[in-house]
This record gives C-alpha cells, sequence and structure tokens, in this order.
C-alpha cells in the first residue's frame, strides 16, 4: 500500500478511500468486541449475584476486603499487564482474545465485593443503584465519544497528562488502604474525570491512530477506562443515595 500517492487500487478505489474504509472496518469491529466484552462483564455479574447465596456473598467480602485488598489490587494490576501484553500480540489472534477474555473476567472478580455491598445498600434504601451507575456510565462514555468522533479532535497529547494522573491516583489509593483512611466523595469525582479523560484519548487513538489489525487490544482499553468510570459510578451514586 502506498502511502504517498492517491491512485486507483482494486475495485475502483483510490488509496485515502482504501485508507478510510479499512479505518471504518477497523472501528466497527473495535466496538463490536467493546460491547462484548461489556455484555460477558454483565452477564457474568448478573449470575454471580443472584445465584450466590448472602453467607457466600459475606465469605466474599470477608476474604478480599478483610486486610488483603492491596494484594487483590496488585494482583488485578499484574493480571491487567499480561492480559493488555495478550492483546497487543500482532501475531496471535488468539493471544489476542485470550487478553481480552482474561481481562473481563479479572474486571469481574474485582468488582464483585463492590456490587455485593451495592446490593446491599439497594436493599437498605430502595434504590436501584447499579442501574443507575450503569446508566450514568453508559451517558458518558457515549456523550465522550460522540464528542470525539463529531469533532475529530486528536486527544493524543492528554497520554502523558492522564499517565502522571493516574499514578498519582494510585498512590492515593495505596496510601489510603495502608493507612485505613477513606478518600471520600471529591477523590471519586475526581477519578470519574479521570477516566471520562482515558476515554476521550481512547476513543481518539481508536479514530487516528491505532493500527487497523488491533482491534482487540483497542476494545480492551476502552473496556478498561469504561469499567474503571462504572466503578466510581457506583461509589458516588452510592454516596449520594445515602445522603438523601
Amino acid at each position: 500500500m502506498s502511502f504517498g500517492q492517491d491512485y486507483p487500487l482494486e475495485y475502483g478505489y483510490s488509496s485515502a478511500e482504501s485508507m478510510a474504509a479499512e479505518r471504518a472496518g477497523f472501528i466497527r469491529r473495535t466496538y463490536a468486541h467493546l460491547a462484548g466484552a461489556i455484555a460477558a462483564f454483565t452477564a457474568i455479574e448478573a449470575l454471580l449475584l443472584t445465584q450466590l447465596s448472602d453467607a457466600t456473598k459475606l465469605n466474599i467480602l470477608r476474604t478480599m476486603l478483610g486486610g488483603s485488598w492491596l494484594l487483590v489490587m496488585l494482583a488485578f494490576i499484574g493480571v491487567g499487564w499480561v492480559a493488555q501484553y495478550w492483546a497487543r500480540n500482532q501475531t496471535s489472534v488468539s493471544s489476542q482474545y485470550l487478553g481480552l477474555g482474561l481481562y473481563v473476567v479479572a474486571e469481574c472478580i474485582i468488582f464483585l465485593p463492590l456490587l455485593i455491598i451495592a446490593q446491599a445498600y439497594e436493599q437498605v434504601l430502595g434504590k436501584n443503584i447499579i442501574g443507575m451507575a450503569a446508566i450514568l456510565t453508559l451517558a458518558v462514555a457515549a456523550g465522550l465519544t460522540t464528542v470525539v468522533f463529531t469533532t475529530k479532535k486528536d486527544f493524543a497529547f492528554m497520554g502523558p497528562i492522564l499517565s502522571i494522573c493516574t499514578w498519582v491516583a494510585l498512590g492515593f489509593i495505596v496510601c489510603g488502604i495502608i493507612f485505613g483512611f477513606t478518600l471520600g466523595l471529591f477523590f471519586t469525582l475526581a477519578m470519574i474525570g479521570l477516566m471520562s479523560g482515558w476515554i476521550l484519548y481512547e476513543t481518539s487513538n481508536v479514530l487516528h491512530h491505532y493500527p487497523t489489525d488491533m482491534h482487540v487490544a483497542a476494545a480492551l482499553e476502552l473496556f478498561a477506562a469504561i469499567a474503571t468510570l462504572f466503578w466510581y459510578m457506583i461509589r458516588l451514586v452510592m454516596e449520594m443515595s445515602s445522603r438523601d
């Protein structure tokens, strides 16, 4: 494929038209895989929340939150790194799908204690906390996606800033776990803003920068940002609902 000339290729397409069609196909595949990851995550969590007994849920909370949450987080980060590495493997399609599947399962595991707590809040407060958080998450993600695809602005410049902010946020989270202090509403709002920035950045990369054979890796990155946004939306809705 020539990037320096504009002449007809097969089937009468110009090189520019061929590249545009290839990018459009990549975008469709990326969002199809993203939808699949979200659907799988939703189905697994719904099954666990409805089928696990109250005693089992209590044991999960005791096991995962009883002084071992830092280890759970570190394990999640390690598994996430492996999943992303596999998903970026350009020579093995099976490795890419294995990476995406592994990441979805890891998200299901780390989300489970929060969802169990949110479900308990729902029973006490009589509000659909998880549903409201899901709607807010999808609305924000859809709005940010629309901004990128409408303006076609390249948000690649945000990458270093977002990375630094993420490491700072991770430092606060680790300190909160070690020293036992609550990060509070302001931190939750800050994380929602940070994840919104990541969605802008990753969506921009899908539109402008990702190689067109990396749709699985692109879907994983988008899923990671949206899942983390959902995490903090749940925390926000719980916090606001408990104040009513």
